[in-house]
């Protein structure tokens, strides 16, 4: 069902908009004035679960009808043209996260609340009446009131103006903002503090957050948007368009974080970074910053003009956050961190029949979470933007990006606008290149294959489990090594004479798509695929990485044996980098699955994981060296992992040394390997007391890392009593915040074995409170997801299918739904294929 546009009856052009909210009572009052044109005698505007009292039109009341199935109300016109309508309502605050809503942290003991809004992506209307369209830009006058005490703080969009007469009435009043989108007005207020800055070009910048976190944790962010902000400004050729860039951690938060226009919002874990952190928790806070200032050009200043383009903003803004910084912080080689978790979440996702293409209808913004699967919108969207920036080189890229700021700026865009632009700078045909990849599911296996000296490489789409061919084609960017070849690949197969040739006058083995950043895996065959393992160890980095990729991916579909993989590790186990570890570790991960918890070939399994770990063990510890690199402290995280697993006996007793050492203060172990030493403990000491004092510190952490690494530990508890002990907070507020039930605590339970059934048993019994708690938000998919993601047994498969197969008519999780039965069908039918070849591998290589 095609949803109506509002804007084609009434297009606004400024709303001046009162709120007065009382947090005591959870309601609000207020009254807009909205200024636009009516294109009919019959308009309507948004609104949800508000009541409205009256509307004015030169004060002459306007008889309306409240239509709440639309979120609807429809208002009877005396004539068209330019007007202004006076509206007085008010309204309810409920704890949903959209809309006006309250967070909740304590303080000195005391539960204290803060209120924010989240409006993307039609949650204006829970605020006040509205035409909450993307297409409907307006200007915004905010004012507001609250139940104001000492020290609270209201931010929004613009600067805070008349502050002199705020100080004798209570109302903050801003700044009118540009032209925006009704998604994008945003105010938080509260007992909040922060610090500011200012940009080369004067731009005000702030990070902020409640005063139950110290000043000091919002410096690293405030340095990262300060200095990302002018990066942007010099690479688009586009000022910062407004005068602030305002960051603020809200304790209880659906999303990542927001990108509100000069007020982003973010989770807390997401933007707040204390002296005891990871290297990857702080990059990830500089990516998620770096993410959301990019919005503020591709987004905010050009928005797209229906939700069916949302893809494209997210895209970009996930491949610019690495292209950001990539410059600003060049010796993180941030790139690695989107090949090792972008990249592998897009292809094993985009490889499942039934999956959607990266551009979708969108009927109903109702949609738009159920069709923006991260692993494509972000990942694989990003991926295929990596592509083009490649295909077309940084500066064609940007000097396109100039001039589609500069062309639709305050304005609305749909795809092929940036690809025109895009085209003209670069002389290349975009739209062309690109729509293979985005209409279109799925992607290639490029398989490379010589016979009689004649070189074939052909393509065809891939698949993990269940094939749906319709002989798709892509254009392929090649990206070879080798001179000689098409630089892209359009159709179903090509063949070049004198392959001998050819090989003579290239060196080395033949690769293609190098530095991993087209989206396709490619199939090397016979003697092509000889000659690059027998390279494989003078390789770089990436390529090392993109041949364990491929080769796992190929094993997932069949195509090769999953045994294969176990030779292909163990011969680098004296790589040291990150990027190659963290592929060596998705096979292991990969390899878990063919093993029987608590058998002779468990036991065997483990040797072969503290096989591949002992170089880097012995060289890394559990200690941080003087003068070592980020990239070692990665790497150490990995390899502790493997050897904890492992349970070699070195290991453990140095991790319950360092439990010991700091027991009286968990949260002080050094982060990079405190969440191994707490589940160490757990796997080795676990009891009551145990359990209530990791459970306790996890209810009155401030810091999200410390909570998550808790949550894992607890996960592996192996007593019913204590297992059932957990499962009883889950649905406490006062413990688990429900934005951190899926991924902090369900995912962690359903991936061991002895938690499994429990929380899986937990979820179906309590799934209309599920569905209550987290029913609009961004993390209710996840519930299909996960089980989808860990289930690997027939049984599981049919209890899957019994629960969820009722439940197809949920607009909100179909689709997962019916992509998960075939992704734990085909993992069950890997394991029955491959299981007997892995174990024999496995105890080969260890003998």
């Amino acid at each position: 069902m095609q949803v109506e546009h509002f804007v084609n009856t009434f297009v606004p052009e400024n709303y001046n908009l009162f709120l007065d909210i009382s947090r005591k009572d959870k309601v609000f009052t207020g009254n807009v004035a909205i200024n636009g044109e009516a294109l009919d005698n019959k308009i309507s505007l948004h609104q949800k679960a508000l009541a409205i009292h009256s509307i004015l039109l030169d004060n002459q009341e306007l008889s309306f009808e409240m239509d709440d199935a639309n979120e609807a109300v429809h208002i009877e016109l005396p004539e068209t043209g330019s007007m202004t309508l006076v509206i007085e309502f008010s309204g309810k605050i409920t704890d949903n996260m959209t809309g006006i809503y309250p967070s909740y942290y304590t303080l000195d003991g005391v539960t204290k609340e803060i209120i924010s809004t989240q409006f993307e992506s039609h949650f204006a209307r829970e605020a006040f009446p509205c035409v909450d369209e993307p297409e409907a830009k307006a200007t915004f006058d905010l004012s507001l009131k609250f139940d104001e005490e000492e020290g609270d703080l209201a931010l929004s969009n613009m600067p805070e103006v008349d502050v002199e007469r705020r100080k004798e009435t209570g109302l903050w009043t801003f700044e009118t903002t540009p032209r925006m989108s009704s998604y994008l007005l945003a105010f938080a207020f509260g007992a909040l503090h922060g610090i500011t800055t200012k940009t080369k070009n004067g731009t005000l910048v702030g990070s902020y957050a409640t005063r139950a976190h110290q000043v000091q944790e919002l410096t690293f962010s405030l340095d990262i948007a300060k200095r990302v902000i002018e990066f942007y400004e010099d690479y688009f050729g586009v000022h910062y368009p407004i005068p602030q860039s305002l960051h603020v951690a809200i304790p209880d938060f659906s999303a990542g974080a927001m990108e509100n226009w000069g007020l982003v919002t973010y989770r807390e874990v997401y933007l707040l970074v204390d002296d005891n952190s990871t290297v990857s928790s702080r990059q990830q806070v500089a990516l998620v910053v770096a993410h959301e200032v990019a919005h503020q050009w591709f987004g905010n200043l050009v928005t797209m003009k229906w939700w069916d383009d949302l893809w494209l903003n997210e895209s970009f803004a996930n491949m610019m956050e690495y292209v950001a910084i990539d410059a600003i912080e060049p010796s993180w080689n941030i790139f690695e961190d989107f090949q090792t978790s972008g990249v592998p979440l897009a292809l094993k996702r985009d490889a499942t029949a039934g999956v959607q293409s990266v551009h979708v209808e969108v009927n109903h913004p109702d949609e738009i979470n159920t069709l923006f699967d991260p692993a494509i919108v972000y990942a694989k969207g990003s991926r295929l933007m990596h592509m083009l920036r490649r295909w077309l080189g940084d500066e064609a890229f940007a000097k396109g990006l100039k001039a589609y700021f500069e062309k639709h700026q305050y304005g609305n865009t749909v795809g092929h606008q940036l690809w025109d632009a895009l085209s003209q700078a670069s002389g290349k045909d975009v739209a062309a290149f690109m729509d293979s990849w985005l209409e279109q599911p799925g992607y290639p296996v490029v398989t490379v294959s010589v016979e009689d000296d004649v070189l074939t490489i052909s393509q065809k789409q891939f698949f993990i489990g269940e094939e749906d061919d319709k002989n798709r084609l892509w254009q392929i960017p090649l990206n070879s090594n080798w001179q000689g070849l098409p630089d892209i690949l359009t159709e179903e197969s090509i063949s070049i004479p004198n392959y001998s040739a050819l090989a003579q006058e290239n060196d080395g083995a033949l690769r293609l798509n190098t530095e991993n950043t087209a989206h396709y895996v490619t199939e090397y065959t016979g003697e092509l695929l000889d000659n690059l393992l027998a390279e494989l160890q003078g390789l770089d980095n990436i390529s090392k990485l993109q041949i364990i990729q491929e080769r796992r991916l190929l094993a997932e579909s069949g195509r090769i044996s999953y045994a294969s993989l176990v030779p292909l590790i163990a011969s680098l186990k004296h790589e040291t980098s990150y990027l190659v570890t963290a592929a060596i570790k998705q096979v292991i991960d990969g390899l878990k699955l063919f093993v029987t918890e608590n058998s002779d070939e468990e036991v065997a399994f483990k040797e072969l994981v503290a096989l591949i770990s002992r170089e880097n063990y012995e060289r890394l510890g559990f200690e941080k060296h003087e003068g070592e690199s980020d990239e070692d402290e990665m790497v150490r995280q990995l390899t502790l992992a493997n050897m904890i697993f492992a349970g070699d006996s070195t290991a453990t007793t140095k991790a319950s040394q360092i439990f010991a050492e700091y027991e009286s203060h968990l949260v002080d172990i050094p982060a990079a390997v405190r969440s191994l030493v707490l589940i160490n403990q757990m796997q080795t000491a676990e009891t009551k007391d145990l359990v209530d004092h990791y459970l306790s510190l996890y209810a009155s952490a401030t810091d999200g890392s410390f909570q998550r690494q808790l949550a894992q530990a607890l996960s592996r508890t192996t007593n019913a009593d204590h297992l059932n002990l957990l499962l009883s907070t889950w649905k406490d507020k006062t413990i688990v915040k429900p934005q951190d039930l899926a991924m902090s605590w369900y995912l962690s339970f359903l991936s061991n074995d002895f938690t499994q059934e429990a929380a899986w048993q937990w979820a179906q019994e309590n799934w209309d409170w599920i569905k209550a708690a987290l029913g609009g938000d961004m993390s209710f998919d996840k519930f299909v997801i996960y089980p989808a993601n860990k289930f690997k047994t027939p049984e599981r498969l049919e209890e899957f299918k019994a629960f969820f197969e009722p439940q197809l008519g949920d607009m909100a999780i179909n689709r997962m739904i019916s992509m998960g039965i075939k992704e734990i069908s085909a993992r069950i039918a890997l394991i029955q294929s491959d299981k007997e070849a892995v174990i024999a591998a496995i105890k080969t290589t260890i003998a």
